[in-house]
């Protein structure tokens, strides 16, 4: 069965899912060994395995004396252990002694214990006698208030597993075992195609009739934020044979290739014909039960995911993080669950009521805002073709397929766009 426009039927996003991931892996960059300062949001390739004991001796987390804790039991300010000081441990010294029954050492946050030792009297459960004599008022047990050798990786153990994406906490792990280069798969370059006889580069004036070019900036910085690398290949008209050209001459030198616009059943929409004619599948979707986005297509060639986007900014980014941000992680090696990316939710209040279009699962801009301590969502109602319609949208909710609508008041969860 047909739709109005001449379409197969609409079928539901998680369908159109299954389809696309039905091909993956797709076409996935190739691996290279970088210094760990250049791979910040980057996919490992191969596991990283510790070569040594970190850290490599017992340290002290706090300020305070080094100590055999068989010396403090049973200590109490009324009953306090009084210890011999026999010196101060610096720091990035290796103590050349071992302290005897009753004995304590001096130590900071992240000194080395010297050997007969074994805990750490915080500085703040003692008092100072003399010169040398302290007494400590509170016991501490074996291995208190200290990170033992290999505590925090062992030689041999697997740090990071390949697919993990480097996160600043994990590069600075790396740094502290001494990894500086890591085999990482390179970030996919992605190819923006713009299409339509009516688009104009930003930097020009418009005519009558005729819109700047909008998605191509908005695609390129959605795709930096998702790991990607994108290269505008410039706007185009609605013509088989220059759509066709350009997207066989990015098939060579991209591993996704995005063409806005032209998604929409016309006489000058050619999107799906070309990504049919280029290689198999081809097209796997085209027009989904989704607002905005629902013209969207989705196809591969050869190995390679082709998008045919809808022309109208807010549908575009919608379309990207449904189904371009998952095939993106895939591309780049990472290990999420596809179906359900990693994406930062709250919980709010709807601050007035919303319809919905039966048949289609509706996704609506929403400004946060508070109220005697709660959040609401002010929905941010528009036409998809309107520039601003997301702009002053801290994120999303959804009204799914079969809902026809919300109340005031009820709760929706909120997905915050990614900054």
């Amino acid at each position: 069965m047909k739709d109005m426009l001449g379409r197969e039927e609409l079928i539901p996003v998680e369908k159109a899912l299954e389809l696309l991931f039905a091909y993956a892996p797709f076409k996935r960059p190739a691996e290279i060994s970088l210094p760990i300062d250049k791979t910040y949001g980057m996919i490992i390739s191969r596991d990283v395995i510790s070569p040594e004991d970190l850290p490599s001796f017992h340290r002290s987390t706090v300020d305070g004396f080094a100590v055999n804790s068989a010396d403090t039991f049973g200590a109490t300010e009324g009953m306090p252990s009084y210890l011999n000081m026999k010196t101060e441990i610096f720091m990035g010294e290796t103590p050349r002694f071992s302290l005897g029954k009753g004995e304590a050492a001096k130590i900071a946050t992240g000194g080395m214990l010297p050997d007969g030792s074994d805990s750490v009297v915080m500085l703040e459960h003692t008092q100072q006698v003399d010169e040398i004599i302290i007494e400590v008022v509170k016991p501490v047990s074996p291995g208190e208030n200290v990170i033992h050798a290999g505590e925090d990786a062992k030689k041999g153990k697997c740090i990071l597993k390949s697919g993990h994406r480097l996160r600043p906490q994990d590069i600075g792990a790396l740094a502290g075992l001494g990894i500086t280069d890591v085999w990482v798969y390179r970030r996919p370059q992605v190819s923006i195609v713009s299409t339509g006889d009516e688009i104009v580069p930003a930097d020009k004036p418009v005519k009558p009739g005729q819109v700047r070019d909008i998605n191509s900036y908005t695609l390129a910085g959605l795709i930096s934020g998702a790991g990607g690398i994108p290269v505008k290949k410039g706007i185009f008209s609605d013509k088989y044979d220059l759509i066709k050209d350009v997207i066989e001459n990015s098939l060579r030198d991209s591993d996704m290739i995005l063409i806005s616009g032209g998604s929409s059943v016309g006489t000058k929409d050619v999107t799906a014909k070309v990504i049919n004619d280029l290689g198999r599948p081809g097209v796997l979707f085209h027009g989904v039960s989704l607002k905005p986005g629902k013209p969207m297509i989705g196809g591969v060639i050869e190995n390679t995911p082709v998008f045919g986007l809808p022309g109208h900014p807010a549908a575009v980014n919608i379309c990207f993080e449904i189904f371009i941000r998952p095939v993106l992680g895939i591309q780049s090696g990472a290990r999420e669950n596809r179906f359900n990316s990693r994406k930062r939710t709250i919980q709010a209040k709807i601050a007035r009521n919303i319809s919905s279009s039966p048949g289609r699962e509706e996704h609506i801009g929403v400004a946060l805002e508070e109220r005697d301590g709660e959040i609401w969502a002010a929905p941010l109602l528009g036409k998809s073709g309107l520039i601003t319609t997301l702009t002053g949208a801290d994120g999303t909710i959804v009204i799914p397929l079969r809902k026809l609508g919300i109340y005031e008041g009820d709760t929706v969860e909120v997905t915050i766009f990614n900054e």
